[in-house]
């Protein structure tokens, strides 16, 4: 069976999906001005993913070992509750949520890029490395994106998890029949 074809069959029974920010919903890169300003750049691609995953019923969490007032402006558009940053501790962190969900192990996705998060991922039932992950943590995922951390891999791995569990075109009429109903 083919990693894809494992990820899907994981995929069916995830009903939250964690996220790292730092090289998955972003390319990775730390910018600064000479103010000490920091810029992030997000792909939309990826927010409206999550917008899809979320309608869908599917929770959505961000677990990143970094802190960022424009993380929680970004989440808080994307309408994102459980946003969790400043946490070196990312399993520990990660069996928090689980358990104040009431989930089983085995209805989490965790998507990662860096060695920090293969802990976090050993914990799930469906890990997931963006394509420009550290070859380490590619050995330790279920599944590796085509798309690269902040050009469209959380987009894909949100869709792969809708169409595993047969939502993705229900989803997708959603938003196109609501676009031409103005």
């Amino acid at each position: 069976m083919s990693d894809k074809n494992k990820a899907i069959d994981k995929a069916q029974a995830i009903k939250l999906a964690v996220f790292d920010i730092d090289g998955v919903m972003t390319d990775g890169s730390l910018m600064y001005t000479n103010n000490l300003e920091e810029f992030k750049i997000f792909h939309a691609h990826d927010g409206l993913g999550l917008q899809m995953l979320k309608k869908s019923g599917c929770e959505i969490a961000i677990v990143s070992s970094r802190s960022s007032d424009i993380v929680l402006k970004r989440m808080n558009e994307l309408n994102i509750d459980i946003v969790l940053q400043g946490q070196s501790n990312k399993r520990e962190t990660l069996l928090t949520i689980i358990n104040k969900l009431n989930l089983n192990r085995s209805n989490v996705a965790y998507a990662g890029d860096d060695i920090l998060d293969i802990p976090a991922m050993g914990v799930c039932g469906l890990s997931i490395a963006v394509a420009n992950a550290h070859p380490f943590v590619k050995k330790h995922a279920d599944w590796v994106t085509d798309n690269s951390g902040g050009a469209g891999a959380v987009r894909e791995i949100c869709e792969l998890i809708l169409s595993s569990q047969g939502k993705l075109e229900s989803i997708i009429n959603s938003y196109i029949f609501n676009l031409s109903d103005k």
